[in-house]
């Protein structure tokens, strides 16, 4: 009896640990608040290594967790000088998209906010934009595209919400 108890606990053991790196990939927002304070090392071992890395003003480090061009989610997890989590959010959400400022973001602003665009940038010559574009779920439910499309000089000129032409349901969403 002992020793059936002993392999159900260890198996139970070993079912949580398995179950854990499950939680981060399925809950990452959830997983990271419980983490906030935590160190770079901590936040990598966690979730892997980001997909772009970005040194902000003030010292502080933005990574990006891109699961574009496919999915509809790029999260940010932001440190401090003293490389501890201070953030971690989803940013292709409608309240990040309307952040961006049109004539006044440069490339390297919606880089630092969204990551880099995993789609195909393309390029409109009698428009003279360049043009990058993130998956997202408009309104949390609609497949969209949020389209960013830059001038010869890099700056922000237009931005545009489209549907996404691969459709998609919710299963993708998450």
């Amino acid at each position: 009896m002992k020793t059936t108890s002993r392999y159900l606990g260890g198996w139970l053991l070993c079912a949580a640990v398995a179950v854990l790196p499950a939680c981060a990939v399925l809950q990452p927002v959830e997983t990271a608040q419980k983490m906030l304070g935590a160190p770079e090392d901590a936040v990598k071992a966690t979730f892997g290594t980001p997909t772009d890395v970005y040194h902000l003003a003030g010292g502080t480090t933005r990574w990006i967790y891109s699961r574009q061009p496919l999915g509809y989610q790029a999260y940010a997890a932001d440190f401090d000088a003293a490389g501890k989590l201070t953030g971690f959010r989803q940013m292709l959400t409608n309240a990040e998209i309307y952040q961006a400022r049109v004539d006044v973001w440069t490339k390297r602003d919606v880089e630092e906010h969204f990551g880099k665009p995993r789609e195909p940038v393309q390029y409109f010559p009698l428009m003279r934009r360049e043009v990058w574009s993130y998956r997202y779920r408009q309104d949390g439910m609609l497949s969209s595209l949020f389209n960013c499309y830059f001038d010869d000089q890099g700056v922000l000129r237009q931005v545009q919400i489209t549907l996404d032409p691969l459709g998609g349901d919710s299963s993708r969403s998450k």
